[in-house]
């Protein structure tokens, strides 16, 4: 069944039609067929009712002969009259074979045999009369005349009895029949009726099958001409000619859609991007004014840090000129790369001269170590992110702590991200304060002077708008006096 249908589903519109008319006129011409076949049957039977009294008036008619081809022949005894004779004697003979000879127990079969034993006698008498004509035995054929005549009369009457009750009975079954026949006609024409409303039907529900799709598709071609996308075509199982198109045009629909949802995330992206860059200019714009603002005169600051390093370099004091030095490209790196990208290298680089200083000023308190994965060393990322979480880890996890304080530093590449982690085994954290500063819920780190004025949130909002990620920073600690671990995740191809 289930073939079937998938085989009327794939059919073209051209075979569809052209099978259901064909099955239409399929069943009306049998069921024609069948009327005038059972029709013409019950005509045949109708005309079988008088067959026999047909056949007994025929008999009676030959009787009657054969009675008057006798009597003329005896009255002109001419060749003529005598071959008559011959002839009516011969169609009687034949019409006498169609009655019953066997013993039975039916009356009218009865007497179908009576009346064929005194044909048979009769024959017999008119034959001896004949006989005796052509003899000249006047006395004989006159007597075997006579007898022959009383034997004609009886026939004649049986034959007559016979037929009067044939007639009856074949009266009451003509009756019959013909209601029968009238029933019939009755039957046939509820049939017909049947089989009309049937095709009806099929017609309505082929065509309705049809011409619904197409009504459903001219409402969403009107709805889309209006400029209305949002329409739903229902998707067609057959794959005939109007399938097709129904599942052509949901597919228009749909890439049309798609293309308006593409364009308006787009916009929407486009849109966001120059919010980013606006925001990120912001951002660096602040971060490079809150750096001016904590250095006063740079270009002066340089030339004295200079005029400084060359002082010691001429009275050989070494490590002050070291130390001026590394504090030139520091402030040097915070006014030349505030705008710009940098690479883990060269972040790396600044976080060294920041530990270099810490350890002057705080007489290597600071204990610092590096795990650096060098296949990233020139990744780019954005500027002045990882020595002001390096400060933060300072000025805020070891500074004031009884025991020695570590800082780790530690770059890896891992799956598809970067990680920069800082850790020290400082003051610790709360739950509360870690999520204050990964929300934003806590400002900038207090401007001193021992701080370059870039706090945590200005860190991650800027990793941020470079990445285009939410989950930039991670940052883990058990508890208050356990150390901190701040975690950087960026792209490895941003």
């Amino acid at each position: 069944m289930k073939i079937l249908e998938t085989r009327w589903n794939n059919a073209s519109l051209q075979l569809k039609l052209t099978i259901s008319f064909s099955f239409t006129l399929i069943i009306i011409l049998v069921m024609n067929i069948f009327m005038y076949t059972n029709i013409n049957k019950m005509i045949g039977r109708v005309d079988e009712v008088y067959a026999s009294n047909i056949n007994l008036n025929e008999l009676s008619d030959a009787l009657e002969q054969v009675q008057d081809s006798v009597k003329g022949y005896l009255d002109t005894k001419s060749s003529v009259a005598l071959d008559t004779y011959y002839r009516a004697e011969q169609d009687y003979r034949r019409l006498l074979e169609n009655l019953n000879q066997d013993i039975t127990g039916n009356y009218m079969e009865i007497m179908e045999k009576n009346i064929h034993e005194q044909s048979e006698t009769y024959l017999s008498q008119v034959y001896e009369t004949v006989q005796a004509k052509r003899g000249r035995n006047v006395e004989k054929y006159k007597a075997s005349y006579e007898e022959a005549t009383i034997t004609y009369t009886d026939v004649r009457n049986s034959i007559f009895s016979l037929n009067n009750q044939k007639f009856k009975n074949n009266t009451d079954n003509y009756i019959i029949l013909l209601s029968s026949l009238r029933y019939m006609e009755w039957i046939s024409t509820f049939i017909l009726i049947i089989i009309g409303i049937i095709n009806f039907a099929m017609i309505f529900l082929l065509t309705r099958n049809l011409t619904r799709p197409l009504i459903d598709l001219s409402k969403a071609a009107n709805d889309v001409a209006e400029g209305n996308f949002d329409v739903v075509v229902k998707s067609s199982e057959t794959k005939d000619e109007i399938g097709i198109v129904s599942n052509a045009f949901q597919k228009m629909v749909g890439n049309i859609q798609l293309y308006i949802l593409e364009i308006r995330n787009s916009m929407e992206r486009e849109s966001q991007m120059k919010e980013k860059e606006l925001l990120m200019e912001s951002r660096m714009r602040e971060a490079q004014l809150m750096t001016l603002q904590a250095q006063i005169n740079p270009h002066f600051l340089f030339n004295t840090l200079n005029a400084g390093a060359q002082l010691a370099m001429m009275e050989g004091a070494d490590k002050t000129t070291e130390f001026i030095e590394n504090m030139a490209d520091f402030f040097r790196y915070n006014i030349k790369k505030m705008n710009q990208d940098a690479t883990i290298l060269e972040e790396i680089h600044l976080v060294d001269n920041y530990i270099y200083i810490m350890n002057v000023r705080f007489t290597g308190e600071i204990h610092f170590e590096k795990e650096v994965d060098e296949t990233v060393l020139d990744h780019k990322v954005p500027s002045m992110i990882l020595q002001p979480i390096v400060e933060n880890a300072v000025n805020y996890g070891i500074r004031n702590i009884d025991w020695e304080g570590q800082i780790r530093l530690r770059i890896f590449h891992e799956g598809d991200f970067v990680y920069l982690s800082v850790w020290d085994n400082g003051a610790g954290m709360t739950r509360e304060k870690i999520d204050q500063i990964l929300q934003g819920e806590i400002g900038e780190t207090d401007l001193k002077s021992n701080s370059n004025g870039i706090g945590l949130g200005n860190v991650i909002e800027r990793i941020q708008l470079y990445t285009g990620r939410e989950d930039v920073m991670e940052i883990k600690s058990e508890g208050l006096g356990m150390g901190t671990e701040f975690i950087i995740k960026v792209p490895a191809h941003v």
